[in-house]
């Protein structure tokens, strides 16, 4: 039995279905929200989704009348460049896509921010339909944020595109290796720190049966942390304001991520490390107590996901990074840190010096 969320923006609101077997009858899905078969659609994926599941629902959209094309781009965040978005677009142009084309985001949330950042920008933007298979693309899948990236830079070219429809097919998850699903649940559990502690209690409780991806508690899950998401887009859909909670560790993570050239640590690896720094410099600035990095930490860990120094990486090349981050203003750390667990806020103007010195303590193995 599937479970439905709205995500409430006007005429822009739109749905998260999630359940089992979801991908199979995708077509009827798209009729319900009132896609035509006359509107071609174009399925973006990549090498390791394609052979899985891109001929399941090619067939799913085929049995109600779509006609269907799609491109295979690589797997991993290399995909999310300016030159394989040069390809996608070169793809659609050649297969006919119009205005009233759908692309269609097949894959984990590589894809459905590369997928979506090109339907922002093809003909000045065209529809597209979520259809996530990773746990950590429960978050980028809601809301609306897609981009690519650029070498001194994560998601730095980018625009504000809420999909039509998330379709989340949790069966999905199961084909996935155990790195991937830990670092899925780095996502679900900021959910919980930025804005509930009892559902991160939750999360304490039923580390056992999300790790074994049981259904029921899979599915609370997902559910749960896509509706945090949604009320805080709901709120603050172009992160004016409130929105920039969602960041959680985020600042800290993309400087991992772009200094290991988007391959040698996840993103969900690469926050899990940033929310434990985060609650660091939370108790520096007395913020916070003690408890909150080690509760923090622990949780983090119970899930397989590190919380330690990424190793090679230089604390003062990581805040050169930071500094370049899209949420910084004038060249100030802006850093989104927690006051007690389900609870955070946006300080402006951190201390460089003291960032610093918070890393360095973790890369000396004293965080």
């Amino acid at each position: 039995m599937s479970k439905r969320l709205r995500v409430e923006l006007g005429e822009r609101s739109y749905s998260i279905v999630a359940g089992e077997g979801l991908l199979a009858t995708a077509g009827s899905y798209l009729k319900e929200i009132g896609i035509k078969s006359s509107q071609r659609l174009f399925v973006i994926t990549d090498e390791q989704v394609a052979p899985l599941y891109l001929q399941l629902v090619r067939d799913a959209l085929s049995n109600e009348g779509y006609q269907v094309d799609a491109a295979i781009v690589p797997a991993g965040e290399r995909a999310k460049s300016m030159s394989v978005y040069e390809q996608v677009m070169t793809e659609a142009i050649e297969a006919g896509l119009d205005r009233k084309s759908v692309i269609i985001a097949l894959g984990g949330g590589v894809v459905g921010d590369l997928a979506g950042f090109v339907a922002a920008t093809y003909m000045r933007g065209i529809p597209f339909i979520q259809m996530p298979t990773t746990l950590l693309a429960h978050d980028s899948s809601v809301g609306g944020k897609v981009a690519i990236n650029h070498p001194l830079g994560k998601n730095l070219i980018g625009a504000f595109h809420q999909p039509l429809l998330v379709l989340y097919d949790i069966g999905t998850l199961r084909t996935l290796p155990k790195r991937e699903i830990a670092a899925g649940y780095a996502e679900v559990v900021k959910h919980g720190l930025i804005s509930d502690e009892a559902f991160v209690a939750w999360l304490e409780r039923n580390v056992g049966s999300l790790k074994k991806l049981e259904t029921e508690v899979t599915a609370e899950a997902i559910m749960r942390g896509c509706a945090v998401k949604a009320n805080v887009v709901a709120e603050d859909e172009t992160e004016q304001g409130l929105r920039a909670i969602l960041n959680l560790g985020h600042t800290f993570g993309h400087a991992f991520e772009a200094l290991s050239s988007y391959s040698a640590i996840n993103h969900g690896e690469a926050i899990s490390i940033g929310m434990g720094l985060a609650a660091d410099v939370s108790v520096r600035l007395g913020l916070t107590s003690e408890e909150v990095p080690v509760r923090t930490r622990n949780l983090l860990q119970a899930f397989d996901l590190p919380v330690e120094w990424p190793h090679a990486l230089s604390p003062a090349d990581v805040l050169e990074v930071m500094k370049r981050d899209k949420k910084g203003l004038a060249g100030k750390l802006v850093l989104v840190l927690p006051r007690e667990i389900g609870k955070v806020e946006v300080v402006r103007e951190v201390a460089e010096s003291l960032v610093l010195e918070v890393m360095s303590d973790l890369q000396r193995g004293e965080g």
